[in-house]
């Protein structure tokens, strides 16, 4: 019978998760963690698999024999970019546990505006005891664009607090209690949304979309008049120096920032010190090391038992 291929891991996460994650993963394979020193200039070639999140830009020429590329995160933009990438079958992760901590983080941000949090939490500071005029989630319309399994879990929770909730993606989509816009309906939905959440993956066609000219399409007339900006998709999605014009003149009147153009965001960003934005280190959907792993050892079993893989990346579409 012949032996296992082994598995490189090259994944720019917290060392210590990585290590405790591989114990008891990956059973009969070696694996080959690349944060380990032990392993520096360690020989790659003739190994099938590789699991990466913002890897080395000379693993491919490294690794010149690979059958599957696992991204490590639910986003592949990091890998398609990398030089050298091989003509393979691409898996991106998909789990319940990193759906379920990006559907916390969007609900958790939009009750944060909601709430009218970062003015109580000046007022606590100053020892000022106010009650601030308060909507409930009923009065304001959520509308997510991106509507792939992580948009549409998180309009689905936003629909359990009460929120109205509304939904654009490139193709249509049918979600239970919301109306779903696609295509050149992107007015009509931004005409309608006060809270935009942004789950777009990157592509050319996502690059910086949210722009001022976008902004400006936002409602205005929801229940604090200016409209919210949050995004846990892609910083290549957004143009940074709109948003900080947008909130300035009042075009915007909060935003929830999780990712940036560059990252990490510089010390001297103006972000980290606006009283009506909050940041975020990419961490809106962390990955769950063990899941992750998990996931692979799957879908390595399905590829080696003659059976398609699942969760493949069109590399055209860009997701």
């Amino acid at each position: 019978m012949p032996s296992k291929s082994p598995v490189i891991v090259d994944l720019k996460f917290i060392p210590q998760e990585v290590e405790s994650g591989l114990k008891g993963a990956f059973a009969g394979r070696e694996v080959i963690n690349l944060a380990d020193p032990a392993h520096k200039g360690h020989d790659l070639s003739g190994i099938d698999y590789a699991v990466v999140w913002k890897s080395d830009p000379d693993l491919f020429s490294r690794a010149p024999d690979l059958k599957v590329v696992f991204s490590g995160g639910a986003g592949v933009d990091h890998v398609l970019t990398l030089p050298g990438l091989p003509d393979v079958p691409l898996v991106r992760f998909v789990d319940r546990s990193l759906t379920t901590r990006m559907s916390e983080w969007v609900v958790m941000n939009c009750l944060l505006h909601l709430r009218q949090h970062h003015a109580y939490e000046a007022r606590a500071k100053a020892h000022v005891w106010e009650d601030l005029s308060q909507p409930e989630a009923a009065d304001v319309t959520v509308g997510v664009m991106g509507l792939g399994v992580l948009g549409q879990d998180a309009i689905r929770k936003l629909g359990v607090m009460g929120f109205k909730t509304i939904g654009w993606s490139r193709s249509k989509k049918e979600i239970d209690g919301a109306e779903t816009f696609a295509g050149d309906e992107l007015d009509a939905f931004l005409a309608q949304t006060d809270l935009l959440v942004g789950l777009l993956p990157l592509t050319d066609e996502t690059r910086g979309i949210f722009n001022a000219q976008l902004f400006s399409k936002l409602s205005r007339s929801g229940a604090y008049g200016a409209p919210v900006f949050i995004n846990g998709g892609r910083g290549g999605s957004q143009v940074e120096a709109d948003i900080l014009a947008a909130l300035r003149s009042g075009v915007l009147g909060g935003a929830s920032l999780d990712v940036f153009e560059q990252e990490p965001l510089g010390k001297d960003s103006p972000f980290w010190d606006m009283d009506n934005v909050y940041v975020t280190p990419h961490v809106a959907a962390s990955s769950d090391v063990k899941a992750l792993f998990s996931h692979v050892e799957q879908q390595i079993n399905r590829f080696e038992s003659g059976l398609p893989l699942q969760h493949l990346v069109d590399r055209q579409a860009g997701y």
